[in-house]
């Protein structure tokens, strides 16, 4: 089989109500969660079943627990399941002892659920404390995907870098572990979802996403060979039906372009290091 020209990975964050319950929300807030499961997650399956696209999801421990019909269905479709916490926390503000416990915990859960140990991990909110990479690598993982810095080129990501205003910059050493680039405008939650502290208004209309989208993988299309455009999706926010259609029109797109292949994020980087 010929090496793809472009991969288009479709990963989908299963949230639902892992982070909600952490944080004690509302009923609204909750219901929002719920929607993931009850509508998010069998729309997308239906549709990447019917397209036949593989997908990565990861998945919160409290997801894989609250609702493991979904984890079922989601392998039963031949998609990746990855590690995405526990209580969907932020790991910038949790110390080292504490993200090696949730990580003990996630990566047994995935096994219970799964059968398989989880090759990737992301970070919920994408965030890192200085701790994390070790963390990540010490756990096994193969690959995360919560940084920035390329955007259609995994790359090995540092371990221990030090930055002060006063002493300076150290970049510490290349870590085992593969990054899989993401960014803001290539996720569904910044673009679509209201009510964030940073002052972001959402609810832009789909043509408006979908204009990034596009403009992304046809710049990676002709001048990333060989690359991976990542994109970011949560069932609460992407299951709504004119958002779904969205979607759609993003696959067909993409289907137009020669040598574009959807894939797992773990058979993306198996075929790329072969």
């Amino acid at each position: 089989m010929p090496t793809p020209r472009l991969t288009v990975a479709l990963s989908f964050d299963h949230d639902s109500l892992s982070d909600g319950i952490r944080r004690g929300d509302s009923p609204i807030k909750m219901s929002h969660a719920e929607f993931g499961h009850n509508v998010g997650v069998p729309r997308i399956l239906e549709l990447l079943e019917r397209e036949a696209i593989a997908s990565t999801w990861f998945i919160p421990g409290a997801t894989l627990e609250l609702y493991p019909g979904d984890t079922e269905a989601i392998l039963a479709g031949g998609h990746e399941v990855g590690c995405h916490g526990w209580f969907h926390e932020d790991y910038s503000a949790l110390g080292e002892d504490e993200q090696r416990a949730i990580q003990e915990r996630s990566i047994e859960a995935v096994v219970r659920f799964t059968g398989q140990r989880p090759r990737g991990h992301r970070a919920p909110y994408w965030a890192f404390s200085e701790a994390t990479i070790g963390v990540l690598e010490d756990a096994g993982f193969i690959y995360d995907s919560s940084l920035m810095a390329d955007d259609y080129r995994p790359y090995r990501v540092r371990r221990g870098d030090r930055h002060s205003p006063t002493e300076g910059s150290t970049f510490g050493p290349q870590s085992k572990l593969l990054e899989v680039p993401v960014y803001w405008t290539l996720d569904d939650w910044p673009l679509f979802e209201p009510g964030m502290d940073n002052g972001r208004d959402g609810m832009r209309p789909p043509s408006q996403v979908l204009e990034i989208w596009l403009a992304e993988l046809r710049y990676a299309h002709e001048h990333a060979p060989g690359g991976l455009l990542t994109v970011t999706m949560h069932p609460e926010c992407i299951g709504r039906g004119h958002r779904m259609a969205m979607v759609e029109q993003f696959i067909a797109e993409c289907r137009k372009l020669e040598g574009v292949a959807f894939d797992r994020l773990d058979r993306y980087l198996e075929a790329s290091s072969a």
